[in-house]
Parts: structure tokens; sequence; C-alpha cells
């Protein structure tokens, strides 16, 4: 591109000809613009103006500051995504999803759920759902004055209480390693992800208050079955996050509660009792299956009324025949014994495969969640490339993590679905993939590389 091209006198004219300039095709993702004060020069304006442009620009996602790098043209980056790989015939241990044998048949329910039809202008939230949920966090949240929303799953949860409270380039506090559709959801938005590093007992206290000092305006947490680590907060570090956040009442916390009616462990929360803004999200796609598309978010009064201007009746709304049958189900005894004995087959299947691990010199530990999060001696990815050659796709702790670090040593399998052969034969394979790593570390380099 020729730099002449840019043209303007104010911030809104030269922010409109990068713009058009993208457009065209004639900036591409990663095109790095000119310095500001070599543009201002160049096109007689004070140095303010063209840094207003360039702030203008990277509020609407077309550029990216990056710092001694300068700024850049910005892009749709690539971000890995949970479910099945396409197209592979390796049999694939990571693919994050639940057992659908153990998802509850709907068919029974769905005569219940059919009604009278809902027309514009009537309440977004099926009344039966909302109080069935009111009283289902009542318990974990004592406001009062809590408030109850119906999102189309967990990730619309996110996207529009971000949405609500953030600008493009504000800064969130995400844990690291983190769940992939929050990476997703954060990148896709513009906002800044800043990492908060994770241990056996959730987000480190150091890590959150190093967030809250970079100036973080929301907070995503796992409180349990923390994906991919399958941490769990105790509630130690849950009362010493409290009383860090207790100085930050506004910052928004975020509890992403997905794993909520199948999780072996109890809830502890972020959210304490004079925090401002928050939102507990509990979706029902672990227990219900990934198609039944509804999150409820439990928030404060101001975040529910933010949130009722992005669900508009007819256009964002969730259908109250899906609300309806979400109701009739966890309100049926039979099926809330099934997702009780789901939740402990998960954990059973997850601690029986980590003792064979263990059998064969490789540690694991079955924390709570869907995976089995595996530290290996050596690198993932050299692991994985062995594994792959034995018939086996499995997930790296690569894909994870958010800050720039060494490569990860880390696997998250799902294991639950397999047969007991299967379990012994991949078992056998991970231990010979390791060894076969540490014995032979230059040759796998020579065929990473």
């Amino acid at each position: 591109m020729d730099e002449q091209s840019i043209t303007g006198t104010t911030a809104a004219e030269i922010a409109a000809s990068v713009r058009a300039l993208h457009e065209r095709g004639e900036l591409r993702r990663g095109d790095a613009l000119p310095p500001v004060r070599e543009l201002a020069g160049r096109l007689g304006v004070n140095r303010n103006t063209a840094v207003a442009a360039y702030r203008l620009l990277a509020q609407a996602g077309v550029v990216v500051a990056r710092g001694r790098a300068g700024t850049v043209i910005a892009g749709v980056e690539a971000v890995a995504q949970e479910g099945y790989a396409p197209d592979s015939v390796l049999r694939d241990v990571g693919t994050g999803n639940p057992d659908p044998r153990r998802i509850p048949d709907p068919s029974r329910a769905l005569a219940g759920a059919i009604g009278r039809p809902v027309l514009y202008g009537e309440p977004v939230i099926d009344p039966g759902l909302e109080a069935w949920a009111r009283a289902w966090v009542r318990r974990d949240l004592p406001d009062p004055e809590v408030r109850i929303t119906v999102t189309s799953g967990a990730v619309d949860a996110v996207e529009r209480l971000l949405a609500q409270a953030l600008l493009r380039d504000d800064a969130i506090a995400l844990e690291d390693p983190c769940f992939l559709a929050s990476i997703h959801t954060v990148r896709h938005g513009g906002y800044r992800a800043v990492p908060v590093p994770v241990d056996d007992e959730g987000m480190t206290v150091e890590g959150l208050r190093a967030a809250l000092d970079a100036g973080v305006r929301a907070i995503i947490c796992t409180p349990r079955a923390q994906n991919p680590t399958g941490a769990t907060l105790s509630p130690a570090r849950a009362g010493a996050l409290r009383a860090l956040l207790a100085d930050h009442p506004y910052v928004l916390v975020i509890e992403d509660d997905h794993f909520s009616m199948l999780s072996q462990r109890p809830y502890e929360t972020l959210i304490g009792p004079g925090h401002r803004r928050y939102a507990l999200v509990r979706s029902v796609s672990k227990f219900l299956g990934p198609d039944m598309c509804v999150a409820l978010a439990a928030t404060d009064p101001e975040t529910a009324e933010r949130l009722a201007f992005r669900l508009s009746p007819g256009t964002t709304w969730v259908s109250h025949i899906l609300q309806r049958l979400v109701h009739t189900q966890l309100t049926d005894a039979a099926t809330l014994e099934a997702i009780s004995d789901s939740g402990a087959h998960y954990a059973e299947r997850n601690a029986d495969f980590a003792a064979r691990l263990a059998e064969r010199g490789l540690p694991a530990t079955a924390a709570d969640g869907l995976n089995l999060w595996l530290e290996l001696p050596v690198e993932a990815r050299a692991v994985a490339d062995r594994l792959m050659r034995r018939g086996w796709l499995a997930r790296t702790g690569d894909e994870f993590l958010l800050a720039d670090a060494a490569p990860s040593h880390h696997l998250r399998l799902t294991v639950h679905d397999l047969t007991a052969d299967e379990a012994e034969r991949l078992a056998d394979d991970l231990a010979d993939a390791a060894t076969g790593v540490r014995r032979h570390p230059v040759r796998n380099e020579r065929i990473e590389g």
C-alpha cells in the first residue's frame, strides 16, 4: 500500500480513509500503519488528531495497537473450537462433549412444553422457568435484588454481558489456561484478555490482583470444573478473592457455572455481598445436551435492565417452547436422578482412567468436569504427534493458553466414553509416547519441525 493513500484533516476523516483502504483490500490483515508522528507530519495535522484517528479505528476493531510493533490492521484470528475434529479418521479423545447416551430423552417432556402461543410484547421469560431459576440460585446468591435473564446458552450470555458493559479494547481478566469459548468471545469482541493463572484452587490471588491493577473492567471465572483443568474454587481461595474484589465493586464478575448440576464439588463464589455488578450463568448444555441452547443468568438489577434492552421480543428472545421444555425436564424427578447419576459416572470414569495412568508412571488427578487434565514430563505436542500415529487425536494444552509461555506439558483428554479395552490401549499408548519422547528428543524435534 502507498502510505500516501491515507488522507484527511480530522480524526474522523483519517479513520474513514483507512477503513476505505481496508474495505478495498489495499490494507490487509497484519499491514502496519505509519507511526502517529509520521502520519501527522505528512497530513499536516496535530499529533493528537492522528492519535484520535487510530483510537477510533481501534474501537471499531479495524486496527490493533501492538506497542513497539506499532499499529496494524486487525483480522479474525483462528481460535480452536470445542467438539469433534472435522474429517478425522482418528479416535478423538479431545472433544469435550458429554456422553450422548447420558443426555435425557426430551420426548416425554415435550408434550408438557407445548402451550398457548406467545405473542409480541409479552414477557420474554417463561414465568415457570423464572420462578424455578430464582429458587435454584437463591441458596448461592442471597442478594434479594437478584434478577433472572434467559439467553441462548452460556456463550450468548457472556457475549451480551460484555457488550452491555464494555467497549472495544477494554481489558478482561480470563483464567489461564482458559475455556476455548471465552477466548473466542473476548478476541472477536475486540477486548483485551489479561491472563490470570489457575492452580488447583482456581484463580490465584496474585494473578487477579495484577489484573485489577492493570485496569480490567470484567472478570470471567469458572467456579468449579474449570475447563480445561477441572479446578474448583476452594472456600479459602474464594474468600481471599472476594476480599480482594471488595475494593472493586463495579468490576463486572461473570461466573460461568457450566457444570452445575453434574458437579461433584460445592459451589464457591467470587461475588461478595457488597458487589454491585455480577452475573452467575448456568447453562443446561452439559446435562440436557449442547443443542438445548438455554442459559440462566442471575444478575444484579442494573445488569438485568441492560440485558433486557438486548432481548427484545421477536428478535433475540429465547423460544418459550424451549424454555418450557427445560423447565419441564428440570422439575421431573426421573430426569434429575439421571443427571445426578451422570455426574457420578463422569467422575468415576475420569478417576478410573487417572488410576490407569498412575499405574504406568504418569501421575494424574481426576478433578471435576467432563475432562482429564494430564501433566506430562515432556512437551505435549510431541506426545500428541506420537498418539496420532497410533490412531488417537488429543488436544494439547497449548490451545488453551493465553500468556506467552513455553510449550505446554499438558493434554486435555475426554475419556469418559471409552470402553475398558480402549481405556487400556490409550493408557498404554500415552505412557509409551511420553517415554519415547524422553528417549528421542532430537528425533522428535525433527518430526515437529
